[in-house]
């Protein structure tokens, strides 16, 4: 797995807190994180003043501050914020779930977006819009249902005494085209209304994101983020391999379990509250590795880079072609798909793949 490090890098310090625990900080790793949290306020800042209503910064802040007029008050608290609000969490949740598949399989390229995942919740998705003609609850559940149940069957055919990183990858690329494939037939089956909100759906949007995609992603993120970054230490332990880190105490399996589950629930869920956004989950853990220079997921960089990079992709496609606006996975795919192809190409010349 690529590990970019830097020889200038300053050590890691211990820190030992007021009951005794003593925790581990990268200086370089830690001024990441928060240079990445700073430029993640900032771009949904710009975000929440763009569009067919500009406001400048300094009015943005005002008015989350309770002191903009009535107008920028419901443009930005109602219409706005909690778009901004859903691509943090969305972007969040990609960037962990990706950095954990990418520590879990030790290849750049394990990423939701190669494994099937994103495409299972897009089939589950189809086929509530196609075959039952659902509303929007029930698309989202059906997302979560389809990624959840990809996640359980590329586990199970994985399995062998255990999931080691390269059959994990080789299964999940197996699974992704079959599911393809079956989102094809699905689209084949549609009528037409019902064909093109599939196909609206699958681009990956934040229009028309509101409070009731914030709220239950918000939940789920909670909980599951924060249950991830525990496991950050074992995730590292098991990147030496499972002979190594069983060696180390950790608990090889039940870790693996859990932080599948909780990776593959997050990128359903966050498929579910904005639709397929593409190689965000790919590109966010491999660049914050880069920024951070440090070994290990990076978990908290990873989520930030994710929301941050998500944003700034939003701002980008609702900006940059005139008046002509892009869904955001239009983007994201476009970036995404010359990340990967310049990935497979250094993997390569460094004799990975």
């Amino acid at each position: 797995m690529t590990s970019p490090t830097s020889r200038t890098t300053p050590p890691a310090r211990a820190v030992r807190t007021p009951g005794g625990l003593s925790v581990r900080v990268e200086p370089r790793a830690a001024l990441a994180v928060v240079l990445l949290a700073l430029v993640t306020l900032a771009a949904g800042v710009v975000v929440m003043g763009s569009g067919d209503f500009p406001m400048a910064p300094g009015d943005v802040v005002a008015t989350l501050l309770g002191d903009g007029t009535a107008a920028q008050e419901f443009i930005v608290r109602d219409l706005r914020l909690p778009r901004v609000l859903v691509a943090i969490l969305v972007g969040a949740a990609l960037g962990v779930g990706g950095a954990a598949f990418q520590s879990i399989s030790r290849n750049p390229l394990g990423s939701p977006d190669v494994l099937g995942f994103g495409q299972g919740a897009t089939v589950g998705a189809l086929g509530v819009i196609v075959l039952f003609h659902g509303d929007s609850t029930a698309v989202a559940a059906g997302a979560v249902v389809g990624g959840m149940a990809t996640g359980a069957l590329v586990y199970l055919l994985a399995w062998k005494r255990g999931v080691h990183g390269f059959r994990l990858v080789l299964v999940g690329i197996g699974i992704a085209a079959m599911l393809t494939a079956i989102i094809h037939y699905l689209l084949t089956l549609a009528n037409l209304v019902d064909a093109t909100r599939a196909t609206l759906w699958m681009t990956g949007s934040l229009d028309g994101r509101d409070w009731a995609q914030f709220w239950p992603l918000l939940a789920v993120c909670a909980v599951l983020v924060p249950l991830t970054l525990v496991y950050g230490r074992p995730l590292r332990m098991l990147e030496m391999g499972d002979d190594a880190a069983y060696a180390l105490g950790v608990k090889v399996e039940r870790t693996r379990v859990v932080l599948m589950a909780s990776a593959v629930l997050l990128v359903s869920v966050a498929t579910a509250a904005a639709g397929p956004v593409a190689f965000i989950s790919l590109s966010a853990p491999q660049l914050a590795r880069r920024l951070t220079r440090s070994p290990g997921p990076n978990l908290a960089a990873s989520a930030l880079m994710g929301s941050s990079v998500l944003l700034v992709a939003d701002w980008t496609a609702t900006n940059a072609f005139a008046d002509r606006q892009l869904p955001v996975g239009v983007v994201t795919g476009v970036v995404g798909g010359v990340y990967l192809l310049w990935l497979l190409v250094t993997e390569r010349k460094a004799g990975r793949i």
